[in-house]
């Protein structure tokens, strides 16, 4: 079967020309929307001081982004391989340049998370095609592997810099300044997709199933909604009903794939051990990074005393340290193998997570920077050989779908560390905290509700103030040590899961004998 590609000038470049140029512009879509995850964690004390956010508002605001994601992104990927992944790029880069500037001006907290609901929408139509054009573009195996390092590190990094850029825009500018940078940057995006990336498509798709997207986003929205309504209400009958609902329309979304002839999601796939070893990684890769990194910026601000440039400064070692994966991934491979060098990604970011629960009561910087450093190269490590493997496992012409699983995985990830581990601080912090009986019930309600809360109402030099950063500094080691106990498994799962001997990763139905090297069945291709 050979894909659908239109002819365009990026066809006048050689090779290889051609197929790095396109990289560039699916990695400044991967960068910028990585970015956008995790540019507000330095906004938390603005936007609760100017929007008068509440805790659980601003976990909506920091997560919601990655919700939407996540639930659209199955959809999205699928949808792309019918309608042409450059088509859905390119409208999804518009669609979030717009959804930025709704919210850079957005006047209330509701407001700013109806916009980073729409920005979720139009990253979703963007973020399936650009790891789908990069299967189908870089053929050779070899070269895939450097493409998705690429692609990994600019998702790692753009995590990381988040917090530095927006650090950088807040030392100047409102926090609205965070969103206003995607315009020109979408601008730029636009214009280069439509001379250099090439239209893929998959030429005989099949029926796209309306129920099963339906019952993509229900099964997730629910079970996040359940978790976040608890830590902020309790557990009680809406949590309950909400649990219920996602894991139903979960075992409907399932059930439904499993009968139809062309399925929204292949869940066949996961039949793979090293396929569902690699998606299990990947998710509790981002879950521990993202989760510290949401409420380490506010702990760099508001323990620390750092400014938000300076606290974006201070992050920068796991960006550095993200972007060095690049060069040592194919070293890794040879020396260990798929499946071991995963594993040891895990185990330097499980020790990189140790070191900062450590360090978070260390005066000297120097520890944070290494625990910092540890997580980035470990975790870098994880992502780019967990997507390799996944997008490996597929045929071209499903591309986008099984694409959609690595990204699912990674947004899946973001948005249950900022919940659960989220989740987990404010529920500590909650529990220890010692709320002065001397302030008046408002004021007790804003220091029981959040550090940055807390510290609007009482005086930053007060021994109440220190007791709350107290408080908050042991809700940040507990969180950093669970995540460290959940990386030390995932590395064990990455051991067993998948295999270290080369080859490529086995498809459902396949032999147990060898197979050839991933990425040389190319059944669709772009011209």
């Amino acid at each position: 079967m050979t894909d659908i590609a239109s002819t365009s000038p990026v066809s006048l470049l050689p090779s290889a020309r051609r197929r790095w140029a396109a990289l560039v512009v699916l990695v400044a879509g991967v960068l910028l929307l990585a970015i956008d995850g995790t540019v507000l964690y330095l906004a938390v004390p603005a936007l609760t001081r100017d929007l008068g956010a509440t805790s659980e508002q601003v976990l909506w605001i920091g997560d919601v982004y990655s919700l939407v994601l996540a639930g659209l992104l199955v959809t999205m990927g699928s949808l792309a391989d019918r309608i042409g992944r450059k088509r859905l790029l390119l409208t999804g880069v518009v669609a979030f340049g717009l959804a930025s500037l709704v919210a850079a001006f957005s006047a209330s907290a509701a407001m700013l998370i109806a916009a980073r609901v729409l920005l979720g929408v139009a990253g979703a139509s963007i973020m399936p095609s650009t790891l789908a054009l990069i299967r189908n573009i870089f053929t050779d195996a070899a070269e895939r592997t450097k493409a998705i390092a690429i692609w990994s590190a600019a998702f790692g990094a753009g995590s990381a810099i988040g917090p530095l850029v927006g650090g950088l825009l807040l030392e100047y500018f409102w926090w609205g300044s965070v969103f206003l940078i995607n315009v020109p940057v979408m601008l730029a995006m636009l214009i280069g997709g439509v001379f250099l990336l090439p239209e893929s498509y998959n030429p005989h798709p099949g029926r796209f199933d309306l129920p099963s997207a339906a019952l993509s986003l229900l099964t997730m929205t629910p079970l996040i909604y359940a978790i976040k309504h608890t830590v902020g209400s309790g557990f009680d009958l809406v949590a309950a009903a909400c649990l219920v609902v996602g894991a139903m329309c979960g075992w409907l979304f399932v059930r439904r794939q499993r009968r139809l002839e062309t399925p929204l999601l292949d869940v066949e796939l996961f039949r793979i051990p090293a396929f569902t070893g690699a998606v299990l990684a990947n998710v509790i890769a981002i879950f521990s990074l993202t989760g510290l990194l949401f409420f380490f910026s506010q702990y760099l601000q508001l323990v620390r005393g750092y400014s938000p440039l300076v606290a974006g400064l201070a992050e920068l070692p796991s960006t550095i340290a993200s972007i060095v994966v690049v060069a040592v991934v194919g070293a890794a491979v040879t020396w260990l193998g798929r499946g071991r060098a995963v594993a040891v990604g895990m185990l330097l970011g499980g020790a990189g997570l140790a070191v900062l629960a450590s360090a978070e009561r260390q005066e000297a910087y120097v520890w944070l920077a290494i625990g910092l450093a540890l997580l980035g190269l470990g975790i870098g490590l994880a992502m780019t050989l967990t997507a390799d493997i996944v997008v490996s496992a597929a045929p071209a012409r499903k591309a986008g779908a099984v694409s959609a699983i690595t990204e699912t995985a990674y947004e899946l990830g973001v948005v249950l560390g900022i919940a659960l581990l989220g989740s987990l601080v404010t529920g500590l912090y909650r529990a220890l905290v010692t709320v002065p009986a001397w302030l008046s019930a408002a004021d007790r309600a804003a220091v029981q509700d959040s550090l940055a809360s807390a510290l609007t109402v009482l005086d930053p030099a007060s021994t109440a103030a220190q007791a709350a950063r107290e408080a908050f500094a042991q809700a940040m080691q507990t969180a950093s040590l669970v995540a460290a106990v959940l990386m030390l498994a995932a590395a064990v799962v990455a051991w067993r899961l998948i295999p270290s001997s080369p080859g490529r990763t086995a498809r459902p139905g396949d032999g147990p004998t060898p197979i050839r090297e991933a990425g040389t069945d190319h059944d669709e291709r772009d011209r």
